[in-house]
């Protein structure tokens, strides 16, 4: 099969967590730059990173790289890519997003028009066309400008991979499941252990770690626009994918996931939330507020998003509710807990410091993962299992 350069997009912070996923994949990282991870594979690659990944935002198939400093040098790099090799005839084909940063090229419009012009060309001359019928299938470039290098790829997952399928009804403020998973698989967290979000707000963080513990591959219920590039991918590279993931899944796990929020039309959605991703039987939600958040056992995680005051009247409320989340983790006995919040003065307010703290974007904003780590519990006698 064909080898192509993929490139997998992801949270600013986070790119170590999506390099193991693609390593544990069985695919060679061949660069880690900030927010994106690029790695090699054939058509099958694209299937299964498109599958399985549970960080990316998207998998990108690279067509070209080159430097551009100005219009007429854009056209015509771009002309030179062999787009022949990558798009059929009647293939609807333009540049869905341009971005640029530290370059001379930095119209998002003009570096569109131009790019699209240049392949309408080197498609006319390679297929003998006098126009392109653009009927076919849809090949969305994504192009990306940084210090007057550009990188050319076509986007093989249509929406973005945060969109799993099951989160219909969502509450104020939620945590995209990309950020939520690579969050938890930050953590030691194993299936065997406690976990409570006690702001679950529409359970993503709940259902993500129940997808994991449950062996269920994010992508298995959706589909991606690179199904119908029959040119590039077999369909058997889908079909085996999809075989390959439904045969990991084990919903019958045993876990103790907890989700928790004051507000009970938002419990509601998170649990139907929860029974569209097939997990429903895995988590137990309840209406209640951080007040009354206690558990008997120990060596337990608190992994959440609670509120950092979006709006202002918010904000006159804030160390209140982080002295209340400090006082019930201090409760509660050997535990761990990873916030993740805009709140800068919140370690204050919870009364320690974090062991660590991680700087992450979500989106544009600015957030901490502030890090409280809980003793280790004793081995078993069996020696591969932990108590929970």
């Amino acid at each position: 099969m064909v080898r192509y350069e993929l490139i997998a997009p992801c949270h600013f912070g986070l790119e170590a967590v999506l390099k193991k996923e693609i390593i544990d994949l069985g695919y060679e990282i061949t660069e880690v730059e900030n927010g994106r991870v690029s790695f090699e594979g054939d058509a099958e690659a694209i299937c299964r990173a498109n599958i399985f990944l549970r960080t990316a935002e998207r998998v990108l198939l690279k067509v070209g790289g080159f430097q551009a400093l100005t219009f007429d040098e854009l056209f015509e790099r771009t002309r030179e890519i062999p787009w022949e090799n990558y798009l059929p005839k009647d293939a609807k084909c333009w540049v869905k997003k341009a971005s640029s940063i530290n370059s001379k090229l930095f119209s998002p419009s003009d570096i569109q028009r131009i790019m699209k012009k240049a392949v309408v060309r080197r498609m006319q001359a390679e297929y003998d066309l006098e126009q392109m019928p653009e009927t076919g299938s849809e090949y969305p470039l994504r192009v990306f400008f940084y210090k007057d290098q550009v990188t050319v790829a076509i986007d093989t997952s249509g929406d973005s991979l945060h969109k799993r399928g099951y989160r219909q009804l969502t509450s104020k403020a939620p945590i995209t499941e990309t950020l939520a998973a690579a969050l938890i698989m930050l953590t030691p967290w194993k299936k065997d252990r406690i976990l409570v979000d006690p702001f679950c707000g529409s359970g993503t963080f709940p259902i993500e770690a129940a997808m994991i513990a449950a062996g269920i591959a994010p992508g298995l219920n959706r589909s991606f626009l690179s199904e119908d590039w029959k040119n590039l991918i077999p369909r058997k590279c889908w079909y085996d994918a999809i075989d390959e993931a439904s045969e990991m899944v084990d919903d019958t796990v045993e876990v103790d996931i907890q989700g928790y929020d004051i507000d009970g039309e938002v419990i509601k959605a998170a649990r139907e939330n929860a029974k569209r991703a097939g997990v429903d039987h895995l988590i137990h939600f309840q209406q209640r507020p951080i007040a009354e958040l206690s558990h008997p056992k120990k060596y337990g995680f608190i992994i959440s998003n609670p509120p950092y005051g979006e709006r202002l009247e918010e904000k006159k409320d804030l160390p209140a509710l982080y002295r209340q989340i400090g006082e019930r983790y201090k409760a509660l006995d050997s535990w761990s807990m990873y916030l993740i919040t805009a709140y800068e003065d919140a370690e204050r307010d919870i009364g320690r410091k974090a062991d660590k703290n991680r700087k992450i974007y979500n989106g544009m904003m600015k957030t901490y993962y502030y890090q409280f780590m809980g003793p280790r519990p004793p081995k078993r006698k069996t020696g591969d299992t932990v108590e929970a």
